[in-house]
């Protein structure tokens, strides 16, 4: 069975593959049915894992905040099409029979984001590392070509 959702422009969290130029200038609310996968069901676990994505001269550089998360619950990979995917699980702390909760505000449970990299970057050599709950993701990216300019004489 597929899952068919549409995107919606005013929610960011709404779409699966955050592609800042998918659709542009129209088609904002095709369906993301080909890229998502069929095991994710539910947008909050997209919205408990927050990404800064920001962009270098020399790569990418995606930081994840995951307080609580250990290095081997995480998982990092570059899908076919140039998808980064950020995904894993956080542990649900265990209950004591003679517990007694007043309040559960930290969230549990498995967690994804995923990106579309642009063409300039180098997915055969991405790297991540992981401190104090912050994962950080670098992409390096491919050297920008430069136009080389012939000049053409004028006859005549």
């Amino acid at each position: 069975m597929s899952l068919v959702r549409r995107s919606n422009i005013f929610d960011p969290f709404s779409l699966d593959l955050w592609d800042p130029l998918q659709g542009f200038p129209f088609d904002a609310f095709r369906s993301l049915s080909e890229t998502r996968p069929d095991s994710v069901s539910d947008s909050s676990a997209f919205a408990n894992t927050r990404v800064d994505w920001k962009e270098t001269p020399e790569a990418h550089v995606f930081k994840a905040d995951l307080p609580g998360v250990k290095r081997e619950e995480v998982r990092v990979e570059v899908e076919e099409g140039r998808v980064l995917q950020i995904s894993g699980e956080r542990s649900k702390e265990s209950e004591e029979k003679n517990d007694k909760w007043h309040r559960v505000e930290r969230s549990s449970g498995k967690f994804l984001r995923r990106f579309r990299l642009p063409e300039n970057a180098k997915v055969d050599q991405v790297k991540a590392t992981m401190e104090n709950g912050v994962l950080t993701v670098t992409v390096p990216k491919e050297e920008a070509k430069k136009s080389e300019v012939k000049s053409i004489e004028i006859s005549g």
